[in-house]
């Protein structure tokens, strides 16, 4: 193919959108290199493909790239971002870069909501590989049966997160949108509920009269604009009643779901390997999205049944004596989610270690993460991990600490996290589970206990 551009460089490569970008313009034989701030197993997986990566920023990293993408992470003053600018080398964010591969596809298939957006993804992939349809797709987190988090297909259909974080959604034309929930999330982005409800709805009406909107009919927000949508829709749910897709008879066990989808006259079987009512949405919008599509709806549910999972989402490390489990839930809705499924599988003592990600959503939601983290046995909370924010000292893991002991939790605790792991193996005793949590680097720690009970 004729490029008129070919060297392309990534700011923050490490990130898990900013790889999987990565990783397919590499499949696509342009010449790509990045920088991130430090080494990852994200940034060793890119070296392995052959791509260059510097650790650290420095405006050197630049060097002769003819088009520079940066993360929502980078900061304005980024040396590289400053040096691409003044050398007027074209710049687009992540978000634009996501529409700009969608142009390479005759249908993109976008996967939006609050929660659920990267399992959902990568079930619709999932599906759409067996049926041999060799879609593209890039994906939030690294698929287990693909071990990675972006696939070339040579197909024409393109599978893609949609995410609300600085509204880069409105980024994306979709074909097919799917709008999973709507809770209140990104403080730092939206006034309040409302902002973000119509910043879903711009979403909505922005596929073509040809395309579908997919929409679980459950999420109250996501029913309230139902009305104001001017596309064909599909509706799902569990509870609802009139909803095109219904799921019914749900069964949880050892980590497990399975259920009957009702589809107009027809009822599907449904066994997942990965559990929790909230996966069981997840389902039913790929359900959704292959309806849409016209794909044989028996062969999509048997194709579900082969779904292994995405890492850090329920990603159990051990499971002998002791039972570690890891997930990137990091707003109340999930931690609850996450919580309540462990307690629905296995009747056993729950630890859940906690990080909480970001000073804004700590202080914003400390109430409700006290509420969600309730059930749990023992809760240990680490420090805030503070990501792209600056050091907030008036907002701490304690706010959610004392919360819980005003709730009457009787075994709450601060941990520092580089005592997780010490303090995991001096509590454990044969039988528990232990649940960490966070968008942070709380995984880097469940890896490490995998390990030590795995031996």
């Amino acid at each position: 193919m004729l490029y008129s551009i070919k060297k392309v460089h990534l700011i923050g490569i490490g990130g898990i959108g900013m790889s999987g970008i990565a990783e397919l313009l590499k499949n696509k034989e342009f010449v790509v290199s990045g920088s991130d701030i430090a080494d990852s197993p994200n940034v060793q997986r890119l070296i392995d493909l052959g791509i260059n990566v510097s650790i650290g920023h420095n405006k050197e990293n630049i060097s002769d790239a003819e088009l520079v993408i940066y993360s929502d992470a980078i900061p304005k003053d980024n040396a590289e971002l400053i040096e691409a600018l003044a050398k007027n080398i074209i710049v687009y964010s992540r978000a634009r870069m996501i529409s700009e591969i969608a142009k390479l596809n005759n249908s993109t298939v976008a996967i939006a909501g609050t929660h659920g957006k990267t399992t959902t993804t990568s079930m619709v992939g999932t599906i759409l590989k067996s049926m041999n349809l060799d879609p593209t797709i890039i994906v939030g987190g690294v698929v287990k049966s693909l071990e990675s988090n972006s696939v070339l297909g040579g197909g024409d259909t393109f599978v893609v997160e949609a995410d609300e974080y600085n509204k880069s959604l409105l980024h994306l034309s979709p074909t097919i949108a799917v709008i999973n929930n709507i809770d209140f999330e990104h403080i730092e982005c939206y006034n309040d509920i409302d902002d973000l409800k119509d910043t879903f709805l711009q979403f909505a009406n922005s596929v073509p009269f040809y395309g579908t909107v997919c929409a679980c009919k459950d999420s109250n927000n996501v029913a309230s604009i139902l009305s104001k949508i001017d596309k064909p829709i599909i509706t799902y749910g569990i509870e609802s009643q009139n909803v095109d897709i219904k799921a019914e008879n749900l069964h949880q066990e050892n980590g497990t779901i399975s259920f009957d989808v009702k589809v107009k006259d027809q009822i599907f079987s449904v066994n997942l390997s990965v559990p929790g009512k909230y996966n069981t949405y997840n389902a039913l919008a790929a359900l959704s999205v292959c309806e849409t599509m016209g794909i044989d709806l028996e062969s999509a549910c048997k194709a579900l049944s082969n779904f292994s999972g995405v890492k850090r989402r329920f990603d159990i490390k051990a499971n002998k004596d002791i039972m570690i489990i890891d997930d990137y839930a990091h707003h109340p809705v999930e931690v609850q989610n996450v919580i309540e499924t462990v307690k629905s599988n296995w009747n056993k003592n729950l630890n859940v270690i906690f990080q909480p990600h970001l000073f804004s959503r700590t202080k914003e939601f400390y109430k409700d993460f006290a509420k969600a983290l309730m059930i749990a046995d023992n809760v240990m909370i680490t420090e805030i991990f503070g990501s792209r924010e600056k050091e907030d000292n008036s907002t701490t893991s304690d706010l959610i600490i004392n919360e819980m002991l005003k709730l009457n939790h009787k075994n709450v605790s601060y941990v520092s996290s580089k005592d997780i792991v010490e303090e995991v193996k001096s509590r454990g005793v044969k039988g528990d589970i232990f649940l960490t949590m966070g968008a942070g680097n709380i995984w880097r720690y469940a890896e490490e206990l995998g390990k030590h009970y795995n031996d």
